[in-house]
């Protein structure tokens, strides 16, 4: 019966270092970078969006996407960094 079952074990241990531990190590690296956010940083958002951090609360970021053109977006909505190409 233990054999018939190893298989099964061999293959949810495969998914879960191809599939899931990379996903969650993504996960906590993008926790990380929303934490460490600060004022002047540029980011982009999850719409696309360039803007340099303006602001930050708890759970909202108004971000400078224009000269004299800012919007109040959930921190969530942030992708990460702006790449140096981007800027």
């Amino acid at each position: 019966m233990g054999e018939q079952f190893f298989p099964f074990i061999v293959v949810i241990g495969l998914f879960y270092f191809l599939m899931l531990r990379p996903q969650i190590k993504r996960q906590k690296q993008h926790h990380e970078f929303l934490s460490g956010m600060k004022r002047g940083q540029q980011v982009l958002t999850s719409s696309g969006i360039l803007g340099t951090i303006e602001g930050l609360t708890d759970q909202f970021v108004v971000l400078e996407v224009a000269d004299g053109v800012r919007i109040r977006i959930q921190k969530t909505a942030i992708s990460g960094p702006a790449k140096e190409d981007e800027k």
